[in-house]
């Protein structure tokens, strides 16, 4: 449900499921820490032993990046890029028993500003997956996965065949909600499936770009991914053939996560967006224009206003914009700004309880 301004509305949820006793900062954290240029930096303070791990510097353009066991945590991926994966800029040498350990890359001219330049200070936003992982071969594509069932998130890796039709286990008990891929071993988009599309299996998004939805009927084979399977089309950037292929799948977790959508109302009271958790991390996307991705946080902004913003698709470094409210059930959209609450602009959003 969300509050547009006058009234509650409800949205049917059908993916949303119940963990009982599942606490959210073991399963989720940020942690900020600052750079100092020597390989073998060990990061501590996740609480747990991450799966995935989303780096950005703060105070320095570097792109962000995002490293998982699927792939080794050894190479990342640049979500603001094309890039194939990659240890130039720096390296994520281990994921560890409380965090991960940053080490110098094979750049000489800047073998670190990815993760551990001296003298910048980063963010990583950390995530439980299954550990290391595991073959799954239910699927016409065998896929290796790491699963956090509770949690509602698995990562895969698999090597597409370009056939539409083609199925790939994804790990999660419920219907993915959200969906990201990214080639690994080829230069390709960030293709975004979300269910909060008008036509889901029809519209995709980019996450390296701005750019609003736009109509790919070959990214997913005409099927809403299902309870065990995604069905692919016969697409580069989801189904390359020969090449190795990342996915992300999410879905909502009732009193942990919620990927939904808002209608912004242009005004500085804005909408009041019910998630029935009090968010520590929110990702927002304007879907019908062109806007950049934000994410903000509860450890880079504390207290409410939360003003600091990072951007996936950009290398930019954060930025300081009075947005949002953190509420104990939600948040609610305290500007007019078209990338977060334009009049009739619709926006799509995943949120993690703190």
């Amino acid at each position: 449900e969300f509050y547009d301004g006058s009234l509650w509305q409800e949205i049917t949820d059908t993916a949303s499921t119940y963990v009982s006793g599942l606490i959210p900062s073991a399963n989720f954290n940020t942690v900020l820490y600052p750079g100092d240029g020597v390989s073998g930096n060990s990061i501590t303070g996740v609480g747990f032993q991450p799966d995935m791990v989303w780096v950005k510097a703060t105070d320095a353009a570097y792109d962000p990046v995002l490293a998982s066991v699927v792939n080794t945590q050894d190479y990342y991926l640049t979500t603001s890029e094309t890039y194939i994966e990659s240890v130039g800029n720096g390296r994520f040498s281990s994921f560890d028993t409380d965090g991960f350990t940053v080490t110098n890359g094979t750049s000489a001219s800047n073998p670190a500003v990815i993760n551990n330049k001296a003298s910048t200070n980063y963010v990583s936003w950390n995530w439980k997956a299954g550990g290391p992982a595991v073959s799954n071969g239910n699927g016409s594509i065998t896929t290796q996965v790491s699963a956090n069932v509770n949690a509602g998130f698995s990562v895969i890796s698999y090597t597409g065949n370009n056939t539409a039709g083609a199925t790939v286990p994804h790990g999660l008990n419920a219907l993915p909600e959200l969906i990201i891929w990214k080639g690994a071993t080829h230069v390709s988009g960030w293709k975004v499936y979300c269910n909060q599309f008008s036509s889901p299996t029809t519209e995709i998004i980019e996450l390296y770009l701005s750019a609003g939805v736009s109509t790919n009927t070959t990214f997913i084979d005409g099927t809403a991914p299902g309870l065990e399977f995604i069905t692919l089309g016969a697409y580069g950037d989801t189904n390359s053939l020969g090449n190795t292929m990342i996915a992300y799948s999410f879905h909502s977790v009732a009193g942990y996560s919620k990927i939904g959508f808002y209608v912004g109302n242009g005004s500085t009271t804005g909408p009041i967006v019910y998630t029935g958790f009090k968010p520590a991390w929110i990702m927002i996307k304007r879907t019908d224009i062109s806007a950049n991705w934000r994410i903000l946080d509860n450890k880079r902004s504390p207290s409410n206003p939360r003003d600091k913003e990072l951007y996936p698709n950009l290398s930019n470094a954060e930025g300081t914009y009075t947005a949002i409210n953190f509420n104990s059930s939600g948040f609610q959209l305290i500007n007019n700004d078209a990338s977060y609450n334009a009049i009739g602009g619709t926006y799509i959003y995943m949120a993690i309880a703190e």
